[in-house]
C-alpha cells in the first residue's frame, strides 16, 4: 500500500468529508490486511468480524484526527484494529493470575531448521491452537511490540500475569512448531520413497 503523499491527503479529506467513494477506497484499501489483524487477535470469525467492522466504524468517526505528519495512514488503522480487538478480548477472556517474575521468564529458542520446514499457514494455525488468553497476550508481545506493562494496561490483568502467558505460549509453541517440522520431514521422506 505504498500511497504518495497526496493520495493520502486526498482520500482522508475524502472520508472528513463523508464521501462515499473515497469511504469505499479506504475501506478497500486495507480491507485484507485489517480483518488479517482482528483474526490474530480473534480466532473466531464471527468476533473477528464484528472487531473489523467496529474498528473502521472508529477509523470514519476519528478520520479528522489523523495527522499525516504524525505517522502512515495504514499504522494508524492497525492500531484502531489492536484496540477494538483487545476491547472484544477483553470481555470473552478469562485469564488465570499467575505470577511470573522477570527473572522467570524463559526465552525458548526455536532452531532455524525448524523453521524453514515451515510455512507461515503452519505456523499461524499453531498459534491459534494456543489457549485464547495465552494466544492474545502472545500476540501483542511478540507480533505488535507491546511491553508486559502496557498488555497488563490492556487487559486488566498483571505484568506478572501476562509474562506467564507469554513464557507458556512460548513453550507450547516451540513443542507444536517441532512437532510439525517433525511431521513435514515424515511427508517428505514418505514421498520421496514413493518416487
Amino acid at each position: 500500500m505504498n500511497l504518495s503523499k497526496k493520495q493520502v491527503e486526498v482520500l482522508v479529506k475524502g472520508c472528513v468529508n463523508n464521501d462515499r467513494t473515497a469511504q469505499e477506497a479506504l475501506y478497500k484499501l486495507f480491507h485484507a490486511d485489517m480483518l488479517r489483524v482482528c483474526y490474530n487477535y480473534l480466532p473466531d470469525k464471527r468476533l473477528a468480524k464484528e472487531a473489523f467492522n467496529l474498528g473502521f466504524l472508529k477509523v470514519f468517526q476519528s478520520i479528522k484526527d489523523f495527522d499525516i505528519k504524525k505517522g502512515e495512514l495504514g499504522g494508524w488503522i492497525r492500531k484502531i484494529m489492536i484496540y477494538t480487538s483487545i476491547d472484544i478480548c477483553r470481555s470473552e477472556l478469562k485469564f488465570n493470575t499467575i505470577q511470573l517474575s522477570e527473572r522467570e521468564e524463559t526465552e525458548f529458542f526455536i532452531s532455524p531448521s525448524v523453521l524453514e520446514k515451515l510455512f507461515f499457514e503452519d505456523i499461524l494455525k499453531n498459534i491459534r491452537s494456543l489457549p485464547f488468553a495465552t494466544q492474545t497476550v502472545f500476540n501483542l508481545s511478540v507480533l505488535d511490540g507491546f511491553t508486559h506493562k502496557e498488555i497488563s494496561e490492556q487487559l486488566y490483568i498483571s505484568e506478572g500475569t501476562s509474562r506467564w502467558h507469554l513464557s507458556e505460549a512460548k513453550k507450547q509453541l516451540r513443542a507444536l512448531l517441532e512437532t510439525s517440522a517433525k511431521g513435514t520431514d515424515q511427508l517428505a521422506e514418505r514421498s520421496g520413497k514413493a518416487k
